[in-house]
């Protein structure tokens, strides 16, 4: 499939990438820096060479580095005759790719009925008038149809995420219960989420280099069992300029970064220093608008892409411009990753340590205290005392439970 961009600003390295991550040829490109487009989108001369060079070459699809105003994608593919994509329908048909579990597809297919919703509306509007819309589309009361569908496709839609953010709850509740901390690893797309997981957890994740390679939020739980429980979870990349109502499809899976006890935001350190400063203020941007008082920890990754003094040179630069300590790691290789969990640890509540004395000896406590604390003592001599360490999280369970069969706690070291 070959594909043209047009674009009214210089950069369009990222608008390529996504065409081609949907497997399009671009063949070529049509830049005209403007800082404000027209009801064509490019100037009447530059549009004007875009329809030459599409009658004499084969194209598939005209895809603008841009979100089209409904008008404006009207005229261009009524001009053109050719099918008009702009960056917002670029991502979606690469969520679309992407979706694999069904709460995915539910939130990709509700995104794209938000997206046509406009665009069908603009299209009555135009037969309405007696315009006839070619290619586009059948008379006044086909389009009319298809917009009602849209509106009742909607309201079912978010009724089954509802069903399905309510189960969710129940295990977020659950996991809580038990003492886990949760780390959200968030961070641009592609930025190698889904490969500090695996690390992280022992997972095998499929980690591909491409855009959006994530969309269904993964939880696990770090593979080495400490005091502090940790559960680990990646969710769909961040990408610059996303409208709200698109953010808000996916509001269930990046509930997982909101209701996060810390996030870690990576940044890839193979990228140019323009590029990290971007996608860092992005992704951060993004995680403060979903919470405010988002505990975060930044961690550029991809060292092992780096030569050392150029990534000195990045990490000083990162960490002036984000006024925050960044750690250097390779999720790839595993450098860095225990001052990374360092890190992590410093930034959750310290563990608790308590003593214990219980006057029987209760099997299934002691079973259970196993499983959910340390101990480092315990005695038996008539009555039994245990020293252990547990999680914040645990702590008033383990007194609860300790108080209910006649025992005693201290709580010390704090």
């Amino acid at each position: 499939m070959k594909g043209i961009i047009l674009s009214a600003k210089e950069d369009t390295k990222e608008i390529k990438q996504l065409a081609e991550s949907l497997g399009y040829k671009i063949v070529r490109e049509f830049v005209q820096k403007r800082d404000k487009t027209t009801p064509y989108y490019l100037g009447k001369g530059k549009i004007e060479e875009v329809k030459n060079f599409i009658e004499e070459n084969v194209v598939d699809v005209i895809i603008v580095n841009d979100s089209l105003r409904p008008s404006q994608w009207y005229n261009l593919e009524k001009l053109l005759s050719t099918p008009v994509y702009d960056r917002i329908r670029i991502i979606l048909e690469i969520f679309a790719d992407r979706a694999k579990k069904k709460e995915a597809k539910l939130q990709v297919k509700l995104a794209k009925l938000r997206y046509e919703k406009p665009f069908v509306r603009e299209l009555f509007h135009k037969v309405k008038k007696g315009e006839k819309a070619g290619f586009l589309g059948g008379g006044e009361y086909v389009v009319a149809d298809y917009y009602e569908m849209i509106k009742r496709q909607m309201r079912k839609i978010k009724e089954e995420l509802k069903k399905i953010a309510k189960e969710r709850d129940i295990k977020r509740a659950e996991r809580k219960e038990r003492g886990f901390y949760i780390v959200s690893i968030a961070g641009y797309t592609n930025a190698g989420k889904s490969c500090l997981l695996n690390y992280l957890t022992g997972e095998k994740v499929v980690v591909e280099e491409r855009v959006f390679s994530t969309l269904s939020p993964k939880v696990s739980r770090y593979k080495k069992k400490g005091v502090v429980p940790l559960l680990f979870t990646d969710t769909v990349g961040f990408i610059k300029d996303l409208p709200h109502w698109l953010i808000d499809a996916f509001h269930s899976t990046l509930e997982e970064i909101a209701l996060a006890d810390l996030v870690i935001v990576l940044i890839d350190a193979s990228d140019s220093i323009e590029e990290m400063k971007e996608k860092a203020l992005t992704s951060i941007k993004e995680i403060k608008s979903l919470k405010e008082n988002s505990r975060i920890i930044v961690a550029l990754n991809k060292i092992d892409l780096v030569a050392e003094e150029e990534l000195k040179k990045k990490l000083k630069i990162m960490e002036d411009f984000l006024e925050r300590k960044c750690i250097p790691i390779s999720a790839k290789t595993g450098k860095n990753i225990d001052l990374l969990l360092e890190e992590i640890y410093n930034n959750l509540p310290k563990p608790a340590s308590l003593e214990i004395t219980l006057p029987n000896y209760e099997d299934s406590f002691i079973s259970w205290l196993h499983e959910n604390a340390e101990i480092s003592h315990y005695h038996f001599n008539g009555v039994v005392k245990i020293r252990l360490k547990c999680s914040e999280r645990v702590r008033d369970r383990i007194i609860g439970k300790c108080r209910k069969l006649g025992g005693e706690v201290k709580i010390y070291g704090d």
